[in-house]
């Protein structure tokens, strides 16, 4: 799968979130269980939930016990986005790539394919809340234009990201490059690590 097929699942989960725009609707997959096409769709509609989830608790009036209630749901959506993002370089190494030999001289990415596809699935995100915005009716010109102006870059940027993730699968399918899954073993949601928990 390339990354412009990734980035036009990524889009489709974005369009479909927002035919409800409801951080309580259940995701309705379009694709067949246990696809990667499927892990996508899901792990971009856990981006746009928690999109969501983080401009409603940036609301200045906001009832203190809703935004910690918010706050904790954050945190369990972060970790369910970096557990789906492990599960695809687990994927991606051995499965897709298992079969192949990396050569002498193979380096390492500094991130992964699947910590580039997650950069890629925001992106979808970006793009499309930047042009809601440069075209919002109630908004003044010259926010639309200074909205319009990002969202170019945001393009641009969807074009060389989308092109350095199919450049760095090329290289790891070659075995020019080779990949690690790395576990980003995040301490705050751990009762063993957080000196906060452990120590009650």
């Amino acid at each position: 799968m390339t990354a412009k097929e990734s980035f036009d699942i990524f889009a489709r989960s974005v369009q479909d979130y927002h035919r409800y725009d409801d951080i309580d609707h259940a995701v309705e997959n379009p694709y067949p269980a246990g696809s990667i096409e499927a892990t996508l769709y899901e792990k971009n509609w856990v981006d746009a939930v928690q999109w969501h989830l983080e401009d409603i608790i940036r609301d200045p009036e906001i009832d203190p016990v809703a935004a910690l209630a918010l706050k904790r749901r954050i945190d369990r959506s972060n970790q369910v986005r970096t557990d789906m993002v492990e599960q695809l370089d687990s994927y991606l190494r051995d499965v897709q790539y298992a079969g192949v030999t990396p050569l002498p001289d193979a380096t390492i990415n500094t991130e992964s394919p699947a910590w580039a596809l997650d950069r890629l699935s925001i992106l979808a995100l970006k793009i499309w809340h930047m042009r809601e915005e440069a075209e919002r009716p109630d908004a003044s010109e010259e926010h639309k234009a200074r909205c319009a102006a990002k969202l170019a870059v945001l393009l641009e940027q969807q074009v060389d990201l989308t092109a350095a993730i199919d450049s760095l699968l090329t290289d790891i399918a070659a075995g020019r490059k080779y990949m690690k899954v790395y576990r980003q073993m995040k301490m705050y949601n751990d009762p063993a690590t957080n000196p906060v928990l452990y120590k009650k």
